[in-house]
C-alpha cells in the first residue's frame, strides 16, 4: 500500500510538473501571449484550466500561482506597461493582482469544473466549459481587482480618457475588447479539446478534489479501472 502511495505521489507530481513546463516554455518562447496595447493577450489560461480540470483545484491554484511570479517578473523589470506602473504605485497590491487573481483563478476553475462535472453525465460539456470559465474568470478577477484598486491612478485614468471610457465598466469593455473575446474563445475550444482528449486517454474522468490527497485519489481511480477489467 505504501509503494502504491508513492506511485501515483510520483505520477501527480510529474504530471503537475509537466503543466509547469508547459507554461515556462510558453513564456520562454512567447507563445504565451501577444502584447495588445496596455494589456497582453495571453493563452497561458489553457494549460492552468487543463491542468486545473484534470488534476483539481489544487492543481489549478499552484498552477495559477506560478503563473501569477511570472507575471509579477514583467512587471518588476517594466515588461509590462501597466503592471509595471501598478508596482510603482504599491508594490504589495500589485503583488495580490499578478499572484493572486491567477492563484484564485486555478482554484475556482479547478472547483467549478467538479459542479459541472455532477450535471454533465455524458462527460462532454463540462470540459469546454471549464475551459472558457478560465480566461473569463481571469479577465473578470483581474480588471475587477484594477477597477477596485488602481482605477484612480495616473495611467488608468490616462488610459480611460484615451480611449473615451467614462465610467469603470466602459473602462473595462473598451480595455478588454476583442482580445477578451478571443481569449475566452481559445480556452473554449482548444482547452476544452485538450482536456477531454487527455482524460479519455489516461481514463483520467474524474479530477482530484481539493480535500483529498492525490495519491489517495488516484489509486481509487487504478480500483475502479480494475473492477471494470
Amino acid at each position: 500500500m505504501e509503494q502504491t502511495k508513492k506511485r501515483v505521489n510520483t505520477r501527480y507530481i510529474t504530471e503537475l510538473g509537466l503543466f509547469i513546463g508547459v507554461i515556462l516554455l510558453m513564456k520562454l518562447t512567447g507563445l504565451s501571449s501577444i502584447p495588445v496595447g496596455p494589456l497582453v493577450m495571453t493563452f497561458t489560461m489553457i494549460p492552468i484550466a487543463v491542468g486545473a480540470m484534470l488534476l483539481g483545484p489544487l492543481a489549478g491554484t499552484i498552477l495559477g500561482t506560478f503563473y501569477g511570479f511570472l507575471s509579477l517578473y514583467d512587471a518588476i523589470t517594466g515588461k509590462s506597461l501597466m503592471t509595471a506602473a501598478f508596482f510603482a504605485v504599491s508594490p504589495v497590491l500589485t503583488v495580490l493582482l499578478c499572484i493572486g487573481t491567477r492563484a484564485l483563478v486555478g482554484y475556482l476553475t479547478g472547483l467549478l469544473f467538479r459542479v459541472f462535472q455532477k450535471l454533465d453525465r455524458h462527460r462532454i460539456w463540462s470540459y469546454f466549459a471549464g475551459g472558457l470559465l478560465a480566461p473569463m474568470l481571469n479577465t473578470i478577477l483581474f480588471m475587477g481587482f484594477i477597477v477596485l484598486f488602481f482605477y484612480h491612478t495616473e495611467f488608468v485614468q490616462n488610459l480611460a480618457a484615451n480611449k473615451g471610457a467614462v465610467n469603470p465598466l466602459m473602462f473595462v469593455v473598451l480595455v478588454v475588447g476583442v482580445q477578451g473575446l478571443i481569449e475566452w474563445a481559445t480556452g473554449l475550444v482548444i482547452g476544452g479539446a485538450v482536456a477531454k482528449g487527455v482524460a479519455v486517454a489516461l481514463k483520467r474522468y474524474e479530477p482530484i478534489p481539493f480535500f483529498k490527497k492525490p495519491a489517495q485519489c488516484i489509486e481509487e481511480t487504478e480500483q475502479k479501472e480494475q473492477k471494470e477489467e
